[in-house]
């Protein structure tokens, strides 16, 4: 069964994505801990998604995102506007001149060297993403009164903290009643789920936004970690596929 995407004509955006973007961090050619200076980016899975289609399809994408108003969430906001993406939809939070109430992510990242991976360090404790509650988001604006042909969020987003999945299915749930095709990124990160259930948490959470999804994003490690044999949305799902391919 083909998917039905709703026509341009009736949607100001192609794509909403919602996610946390930190700010991105490259040493280079250097290690993180010996490095004097870096290169700064945004970057968020969610987010990198309505970014490529903006540059690369010319599609027209919008972010959902939350930042702390400082000169970083200010920046980030910057480079939000040189990727093309819409910001109108980003939630603004005061910020206390500490960090302490609530903040912005970073993210460090050096690059990989023949055997050798890269290598990531996050500083994104209590930001302001993560902080985002059901009901602050009007989604029924967003996909009724503006309208999205398609959704796109993912499980970075619903690790972020025990508030994060409730605003995402909220966004799904309103999405599916105005005909927007969803979208989700299983993308399980164990370190960011270790601090509020591991994977047994990150599983009930998939288990519960499954039925809202029309199409789910999965490598094959990923796939094994933030699912169980007893989830029969995951066991349906790969059966079809199955199916699909046998006819081919």
């Amino acid at each position: 069964m083909g998917l039905t995407i709703k026509p341009k004509k009736d949607c100001r955006w192609d794509v909403v994505s919602l996610g946390e973007i930190m700010l991105r961090f490259d040493p280079g050619d250097r290690r993180i801990a010996t490095a004097r200076s870096f290169e700064v980016f945004e970057g968020g899975g969610e987010y990198n998604v309505a970014r490529g289609l903006k540059r690369c399809f010319g599609m027209d994408a919008a972010v959902v995102t939350a930042f702390a108003d400082d000169p970083v969430g200010r920046l980030l906001q910057d480079f939000i506007y040189q990727g093309g993406v819409d910001q109108s939809l980003i939630r603004w939070v005061e910020h206390d001149g500490v960090g302490q109430a609530t903040r912005n992510g970073l993210n460090f990242t050096e690059r990989g060297f023949g055997v050798r991976a890269a290598l990531g360090s996050y500083d994104r404790g209590h930001t302001a993403v993560s902080q985002l509650k059901p009901g602050e988001i009007d989604w029924d604006e967003i996909f009724g009164k503006y309208g999205a042909r398609w959704f796109h969020t993912g499980g970075i987003f619903c690790a972020l903290s025990a508030t994060t999945p409730e605003v995402a299915l909220d966004a799904m749930q309103s999405a599916k009643r105005h005909g927007t095709t969803v979208s989700y990124d299983l993308n399980y990160r164990a370190s960011l789920w270790k601090s509020h259930g591991g994977k047994k948490t990150a599983q009930e959470v998939n288990r519960r936004i499954a039925p809202h999804v029309d199409v789910m994003l999965a490598t094959k490690r990923t796939s094994r970690r933030p699912w169980d044999s007893r989830f029969p949305a995951w066991t349906s799902i790969t059966r079809r596929s199955k199916s699909k391919a046998s006819n081919k």
